[in-house]
């Protein structure tokens, strides 16, 4: 198995069977990206540094307005797409095989958890995994501590409040909080502008 054939499966939303060659593939993906993300927490690096780390990270340039600031973790790169003047702040953990698809001028807080798998239910399977994507449209702020599982999408413009948990998808334009969360308000045109 290539890393294209890794993230197709991955992409077509099939389990990931524990002992799988799949599996053993993504083993392989998290050690080069530990060892990247060491480089990353380890010292100091100018912007143009960790931008260069963060694109071998994730297998693909980012572009020049793309902010970080470490720590930052992830136990496989490979799977994050990113959009122009993303901001992604310190503590955050991203848990990248379903995919993690981050559009253009979003603002991810502190310590904030993306999860893209789900373990099986049945506890004689649990090894197996189940991949489902992470979609964050534009303009979007994910404040501190919030955790988004898998499969939801953030609609445009949206905000998720401090310490959240997203299970399900949020509609553009509002802010969302609570555990799991809930849609607090709708934006009004003024918030918007």
């Amino acid at each position: 198995m290539d890393l294209d054939a890794f993230l197709e499966h991955l992409s077509s939303g099939k389990p990931v069977q524990g002992g799988s060659e799949a599996h053993l593939f993504m083993h392989g993906v998290s050690q080069e990206a530990l060892k990247i993300t060491a480089e990353i927490n380890g010292s100091y690096h100018t912007p143009e540094e960790l931008r260069a780390l963060f694109s071998k990270l994730i297998g693909q340039p980012v572009d020049d307005t793309f902010g970080l600031f470490p720590p930052f973790y992830t136990d496989c790169g490979k799977n994050i797409h990113l959009g122009k003047h993303v901001f992604i702040n310190m503590g955050c953990k991203f848990q990248d095989q379903g995919g993690i698809f981050i559009g253009d001028g979003a603002l991810i807080g502190h310590n904030v958890v993306l999860a893209t798998l789900n373990h099986a239910m049945s506890p004689k399977d649990r090894a197996t995994m189940v991949p489902a994507a992470i979609h964050i449209g534009r303009n979007v702020w994910i404040g501190a501590n919030a955790t988004v599982l898998p499969g939801v999408t953030i609609g445009d413009g949206a905000i998720v409040a401090a310490g959240a948990v997203v299970t399900k998808d949020v509609p553009e334009n509002t802010i969302v909080g609570g555990v799991p969360a809930r849609i607090i308000q709708q934006l009004s045109e003024e918030e918007m502008q």
